[in-house]
C-alpha cells in the first residue's frame, strides 16, 4: 500500500482500538458461571489493536515509498476465509469451540498456504485445545461445547 494509506489506516485503527477499550469498561465484569467477564475479550482486543496500530504508524516513518506497482488482489482466498468465518460463527454453539476453531483454522491455513497438512493440523489443534484449556481451566471461563463431548 502507500505510505499515506498506511498512516491513515493506523490512526483509524488506533481510534477503533481506543473505542473498544473505552466501551469495554461499560460491559458487566462478571458472567453467570464464569470468573472471566464479557468485558475482558474486547478490552484485550482493543489493547492489541492499539499496539499493532502504533507499530504500523511507527513503520510508516521508517520506510521509503517506492515506485507505484500494480497489485493483484487474491479475492478467491479472501472469500473462502470470509465464508468460513461466517460458518464458524453460525456453527460455534452447535459443534463447540474446539472442533469449530480447529476446522476454521485448518481451512484458513490451507487457503493461505496449500500443502503442509501436518503443520496445519498440529498448529490448528494446538491452538484450539490450548486456548480452550487456558480459558476454561486456568481462567475459569465458559466456552461453547456440545453436550456429547467429555470436555
Amino acid at each position: 500500500m502507500s505510505k499515506s494509506f498506511d498512516r491513515f489506516a493506523s490512526i483509524f485503527f488506533l481510534l477503533i482500538g481506543f473505542l473498544f477499550t473505552y466501551e469495554s469498561q461499560k460491559i458487566s465484569t462478571s458472567a453467570y458461571g464464569s470468573n472471566v467477564g464479557p468485558n475482558i475479550f474486547p478490552f484485550v482486543l482493543g489493547i492489541i489493536l492499539m499496539l499493532i496500530s502504533l507499530r504500523l504508524l511507527y513503520e510508516t516513518f521508517r520506510y521509503k515509498e517506492e515506485g507505484k506497482e500494480k497489485q493483484s488482489y487474491d479475492y478467491k482466498s479472501f472469500f473462502i476465509i470470509f465464508f468460513t468465518a461466517c460458518l464458524y460463527v453460525f456453527f460455534l454453539e452447535t459443534i463447540g469451540y474446539v472442533i469449530c476453531t480447529f476446522i476454521f483454522l485448518l481451512i484458513s491455513f490451507q487457503t493461505l498456504e496449500k500443502g503442509k497438512w501436518l503443520t496445519s493440523i498440529i498448529v490448528s489443534s494446538s491452538f484450539a485445545v490450548g486456548t480452550f484449556y487456558v480459558y476454561v481451566h486456568v481462567l475459569k471461563g465458559a466456552l461453547p461445547s456440545p453436550e456429547w463431548l467429555p470436555f
